[in-house]
Formats: C-alpha cells, sequence, structure tokens
C-alpha cells in the first residue's frame, strides 16, 4: 500500500517553457479495421505519422509495462496512451484496437529519425525476448503463474531502461509515494533539454550526469527532496569519478555477474541491496534479479515457501526468496517475479489489459518497501 501524506509536497513542477508541441492526430477508425498485417494499413499508419510496432498486446501491454513500478517518466495521455521519452526521442504510445492482437502504434513528436525511434524502443522493451515463450514456460511449472497469464493475456514487460535515468529515478523512490516519486523525478528532468509537450505535461531529455553533479544540494532540498537531495548530487559525483565515466560504467555493469553488480551499485550514495536489485533488473540485463518487497514476501510465503509463513522478513531470508525465485523460474526469474507483483496490485492501480481500461494519471505503481533496505542475494547464477 502506498505510503500517504497529510502535508503537501513542496515540490513543484519546472515552469513550462513557451514552446509547445502539437498533440499526436487521433487513431482514424479505419486504422482499427483494417488488416493487422495488411500493407494498406501500414501505409495509412505512417501517412498519419503513428507507426505500428511489429508486436500484438500479448508481447506488450502498456498498462501493463509503464505505470507498474519500472520507469516513472511516462504520464497517461489518452485512451490506452501514454507520453515518455526513450533517449532523445519523445514518444506517445497506443494500443490500436484492432482484434485479436490490438498491437502498439506510436507517434513521434520531436525531429528525430522514426528508424532510430523504432529501433530505441526495441532495445528499450527488450524486443529480443519472447515473452509469450516465456510465458509459457512459467505457466508450466506454477498454476499461480498460469492464472496470472489467462488474467492478463500476456504483454508485461521486464524494461530495459537507461542505466544513468533508472539510477536517479530509484534514488527518489526511498521510502516515498508515487505521486512524490514522478514529481522528484520531473524536477530532474527539468535540468534536461526540453523535447516537447503532450496531454498537459512537459518533457525532457534526462540530464547529463555533469549537469546532474553540477546541481546544488540546497536546490534540491528546497525543491523537497528531503535528505533525498544529498543522494542525487553525491551519486552524481561519484560516478563522474568511476572509470571510463559515469555512463560507461554503468553500461560496463551489463557484463558483469548479479552479485558483482549489486557489490559495485551499493558504491554510490543512497543506494542499498533492494534499490540495486531495482535498478540491476530493470536496466542492467539482470534478468534474473529478484527485489523482495513485502509484496514478493507475500507471495513467497503464500506459494513458493509456505513454511515460511508468520516469520519476519530479515536479510537472510531475502536472500532465500530470491534463490527461490530463481530455482523455480531459472535465468528469467525476475520477469515472473514481475508479473507475479502486478498480480497481487489492485484492479483499480494495474487494471488488465483484457478489458480495455488505463490507469488513471498519477494512479501508476510503487513497489511497497519494507521497513529498511534489505540485502538481496548478490550470488545466484545464471541456471
Amino acid at each position: 500500500m502506498v505510503t500517504t501524506y497529510r502535508r503537501r509536497s513542496r515540490i513543484k513542477p519546472p515552469t513550462p517553457p513557451p514552446a509547445s508541441t502539437p498533440p499526436p492526430p487521433p487513431l482514424p477508425p479505419s486504422l482499427h479495421k483494417q488488416n493487422p498485417n495488411s500493407t494498406t494499413r501500414r501505409s495509412l499508419a505512417s501517412s498519419l505519422h503513428w507507426e505500428l510496432l511489429p508486436f500484438p498486446q500479448s508481447e506488450l501491454s502498456l498498462p501493463l509495462t509503464l505505470p507498474t513500478g519500472q520507469s516513472f517518466r511516462w504520464r497517461p495521455t489518452g485512451p490506452l496512451q501514454f507520453t515518455g521519452v526513450v533517449g532523445s526521442h519523445l514518444i506517445s504510445l497506443a494500443h490500436v484496437d484492432t482484434s485479436p492482437s490490438r498491437q502498439v502504434a506510436f507517434y513521434l513528436h520531436n525531429g528525430t529519425s522514426v528508424s532510430s525511434a523504432h529501433a530505441a524502443l526495441s532495445d528499450y522493451f527488450n524486443f529480443g525476448i519472447s515473452l509469450s515463450d516465456l510465458w509459457q514456460e512459467f505457466s508450466a511449472v506454477d498454476l499461480r503463474f498460469k492464472e496470472l497469464s489467462e488474467r492478463f493475456g500476456g504483454g508485461a514487460r521486464v524494461m530495459r531502461q537507461d542505466p544513468v535515468e533508472c539510477v536517479f529515478q530509484f534514488l527518489c523512490s526511498s521510502n516515498n509515494n508515487i505521486k512524490r516519486i514522478e514529481k522528484m523525478v520531473s524536477v530532474l528532468e527539468s535540468y534536461g533539454s526540453h523535447l516537447g509537450s503532450a496531454g498537459g505535461f512537459e518533457f525532457y531529455q534526462f540530464p547529463s550526469i555533469e549537469r546532474l553533479a553540477s546541481i546544488a544540494e540546497t536546490e534540491l532540498r528546497q525543491a523537497g527532496f528531503g535528505y533525498r537531495a544529498k543522494y542525487v548530487v553525491g551519486t552524481a559525483k561519484a560516478l563522474q569519478g568511476k572509470p571510463g565515466g559515469g555512463e560507461k560504467w554503468l553500461s560496463s555493469l551489463r557484463q558483469m555477474e548479479l552479485g558483482a553488480v549489486i557489490d559495485a551499485l551499493c558504491t554510490l550514495p543512497g543506494v542499498g541491496p533492494k534499490v540495486a536489485t531495482c535498478i540491476a533488473l530493470f536496466s542492467l540485463d539482470q534478468h534474473h534479479a529478484v527485489p523482495v518487497d513485502t509484496h514478493v514476501w507475500k507471495i513467497a510465503t503464500r506459494y513458493l515457501m509456505p513454511e515460511l509463513a508468520g516469520m519476519s522478513l530479515t536479510p537472510k531470508l531475502c536472500n532465500r526468496v530470491a534463490e527461490a525465485f530463481v530455482a523455480k523460474y531459472g535465468k528469467y526469474a525476475g520477469w515472473a517475479q514481475n508479473v507475479l507483483f502486478i498480480g497481487e496490485l489492485s484492479s483499480q492501480k494495474v487494471p488488465s489489459a483484457v478489458d480495455g481500461t488505463a490507469p488513471h494519471a498519477g494512479k501508476a505503481v510503487k513497489r511497497k518497501r519494507v521497513k529498511k533496505d534489505l540485502p538481496i542475494s548478490g550470488g545466484i547464477e545464471e541456471k
């Protein structure tokens, strides 16, 4: 359950710049009626500046992927439509209401290359991994997963975010609620280059490490970051001192074992094992990383390790839970855990993509934290 506060947040969104971006055109009715694989439909989408991604909803469900606690940079800007930034691309994504595949189309707001945006989206959403194959494997070994698979119909992907923006987003998540996290991330974004506006929101390219390191800690405190201000500035400066620079150093972690990745990330100010595990899963190709929070603990004691029910969650038990997930689901255990986590959330926060509804603005989901940042097993090997 997300923590709420009676005191009004002191964070103020950045002042919108004068420049404005026209909204994307609506998906026309004719686009809904054409055969999803027809040349006519593809041509029509292109002429209207909407481009189709060659993946059905079973491979990518926007409501089950974007507002479920992986990223805090996407905003709902229409029915089953979200807008956000991928690299330097300002993009709107929407489900095209075609039966039965319900593909995703994207609209590129700024003047970047459509082919480059397509490649960036493919990388961002890990499209090289077949979600359908994974869900079949998980369903074969777990009745609970099979139940959720039938309920959701697929599409809950784990994203491959830029490591820099992932680090700073999760620094803002510490002991926080979703609305304040989004506001903090919006403040950090405002130090980057403005890309445009959509649906009443302003969008920016995420600032560089150098730009973040130049922000005064007092400036962030005045924006309502509290103790997190020193972690944001401190981590930016720490990344500057890493071999080859922060971006190169973070990217290099994708080639390392999970234990070494967790240890490396925990050298950054404000990053503990729990936050490090989220960063590892959502940006560093550590597909078997399992962030253990109270939701995941309940899942484990209910379905995987009932003998632990009634016990208090400790660092040692966190390790056992993570290892149990890997033992059951293999090298993509983090993907299975993500779906099981979503299954614990209320339908108001994460509606089923099958019913065609989208969450209300500000209803994105934050992973419920345990009382303190507990260590996660860093020695899990891929099986």
